[in-house]
């Protein structure tokens, strides 16, 4: 099967090394040259913050204009932001048994299906931290462990498990554990949920995923932003999966109690990557563009949709826009932006 990797980002130089390794056929394409040419020079180097795992191996690396003829498989790793000119361009080195495997953040199939068609289109939801950290080189920030045995979760958009699916699911065991699941916007909703607390508040506040989990008026803040997103999935008829050994179900708190179990939970579930800077963040580090409308954007806009009300996510979305509009960085220590809509819970976070 030859392979086309498409944004060799944090995540991308992760899954093409390891793809790379396992001997399959790939090739790796970015729109930064630096980062093409330290692949090229360099190879992609994978380093594992908590255990002993870190390699660099030669790859195939080009800019996105070097595609040539027709790619079995398209692992899509591009910002949604690219997607009016990515999904274009792809569409020149497919056949009509081609597959786009859209593992983008947020709720991309819609979009990618509306171009490629659905019946190319299969989606996945990475489950695990990834870090740039400069040209050709990236970091898991999560335990070797559990990289491996929880790497993605991979489906499509309102139908079984198929033969193609299996067929993509084979490649990407060779980087990790991966999951066919039958019930893919359940699962793009959960991790849309992760990304919304975990990488909406690393953009929105300029810190890592721990320290806005182990802050008591941030991890506050999540702990409404996972509400939000549930009650907004809900209200499109999905619901929260099992992931991490956490039922995210158990997240739609509805007193003060539920609300620090919800908080104390957030706080557990990024000790393993405590380190780890959101991709948004990282791009506000290099003054670009984020992905925010795609993530607690989406929420934001089917709140809408629906008529639920999501100050948390809303708020999100302004800090960072904000940030984008400055081309700078907010202040970690000023919390007070939230004040206003944490008014009557003073008590969790005092």
């Amino acid at each position: 099967m030859r392979i086309a990797l498409v944004g060799s980002g944090s995540m991308g130089i992760v899954i093409g090394a390891y793809l790379t390794k396992a001997g399959c056929d790939i090739e790796m394409f970015d729109s930064y040259e630096a980062n093409v040419e330290a692949l090229q020079k360099n190879g992609a180097k994978v380093v594992h913050l908590e255990d002993d795992k870190t390699f660099t191996i030669p790859v195939k690396a080009f800019t996105t204009d070097k595609m040539s003829g027709i790619y079995d498989l398209i692992l899509l790793l591009t910002k949604q932001t690219a997607n009016p000119v990515v999904l274009p361009h792809i569409l020149n080195y497919m056949n009509e048994s081609s597959i786009v495997c859209a593992l983008q953040n947020g709720i991309p199939e819609p979009s990618v299906a509306e171009v490629v068609g659905i019946e190319r289109t299969i989606g996945g939801a990475m489950m695990f931290p990834a870090t740039w950290l400069e040209p050709g080189v990236s970091a898991e920030t999560g335990t070797y462990e559990s990289f491996k045995n929880a790497a993605f979760e991979i489906g499509e958009v309102g139908k079984p498990v198929s033969p193609r699916l299996l067929e993509v699911q084979k490649i990407l065991e060779n980087v990790g554990k991966t999951s066919v699941m039958d019930n893919l916007m359940d699962v793009r909703w959960t991790k849309l949920l992760i990304n919304c607390c975990g990488s909406g508040m690393s953009a929105a506040l300029n810190c890592t995923f721990g320290e806005a989990a182990d802050n008591p008026k941030s991890g506050c803040c999540e702990a409404f932003i996972a509400k939000e997103c549930i009650e907004v999935c809900h209200a499109e008829g999905y619901k929260m999966i099992e992931a991490f050994g956490l039922d995210f179900e158990k997240l739609n708190w509805t007193n003060k109690e539920e609300l620090k179990f919800v908080m104390d939970t957030f706080a557990r579930l990024y000790a393993s990557s405590s380190g780890g800077k959101a991709s948004m963040l990282q791009d506000l580090e290099k003054k670009q563009k984020t992905e925010i409308d795609f993530i607690n954007g989406h929420t934001a806009t089917y709140g809408k949709k629906h008529g639920i009300a999501t100050p948390f996510c809303d708020k999100v979305v302004e800090l960072v826009k904000e940030a984008e509009d400055k081309k700078g960085l907010n202040d970690f220590s000023d919390l007070s932006r939230f004040d206003d809509i944490l008014k009557g819970y003073e008590d969790m976070y005092s």
